[in-house]
């Protein structure tokens, strides 16, 4: 009995010592090479949740992602990047920044979520789209002109260059200060990829502040 409890000490202290472990570059998150420009303050460290409404993996994230949203400290910017591969990938994209525009996307966001994953909607088509939107305070004219609106277009072709800068081929991904990438296969789960998010926010902090 207390061989076992000895034991199950030992492993939650080695649990807790590896969590306390500094993310390691090429393990737990890679560096992007050639990053771009951030629209982000100078003294806010931008964090980017790349992703697909219809991704599961994404879904599953989400509940998670949004809890560690509400605590990130004030010098931390988040936003999230919709990524377009592929044409389906794309019209949910173009359903993502035409939210934005219209200032719904937070409220229709996990309705959107639960209409592909849990009602087996495919929201690929306009129609589709545009009357999904109507039930947040829009009509279907305005969401139709949102979609096809020259800001989302930019904001597509946008998301499309990041995605090749950062040699994205999948979602979900966190992208802290435009350089340090965490996929689920680089953090080992879908609910570590926050904490290793966590660990590269300090990181960046630390590093600046030796800058100065």
């Amino acid at each position: 009995m207390i061989k076992s409890f000895v034991a199950l000490l030992a492993g939650v202290t080695l649990s807790g010592a590896v969590m306390a472990a500094a993310p390691v570059e090429g393990q737990d998150y890679q560096v992007i090479d050639e990053p771009m420009a951030s629209e982000a303050p100078s003294d806010q460290i931008e964090v980017t949740e790349v992703f697909w409404y219809g991704c599961p993996h994404c879904y599953a994230l989400e509940s998670t992602l949004n809890d560690w949203v509400d605590q990130l400290p004030d010098d931390v910017t988040f936003d999230r990047l919709a990524a377009p591969l592929g044409q389906v990938w794309e019209q949910h994209a173009k359903a993502f920044y035409a939210a934005e525009s219209l200032g719904i996307e937070e409220d229709l966001r996990q309705d959107f979520f639960d209409a592909i994953h849990e009602k087996g909607q495919r929201l690929t088509e306009e129609d589709d789209i545009a009357a999904f939107f109507a039930n947040y305070g829009v009509t279907e004219d305005e969401a139709r002109k949102a979609l096809n609106s020259f800001g989302v277009k930019s904001q597509i072709q946008q998301a499309s260059a990041k995605m090749r800068a950062y040699k994205l081929m999948g979602v979900p991904d966190l992208i802290v200060d435009n350089r340090y990438v965490v996929t689920p296969d680089s953090a080992g789960s879908l609910e570590n990829m926050t904490q290793i998010a966590s660990a590269l926010i300090d990181k960046v902090r630390e590093e600046r502040d030796e800058a100065e």
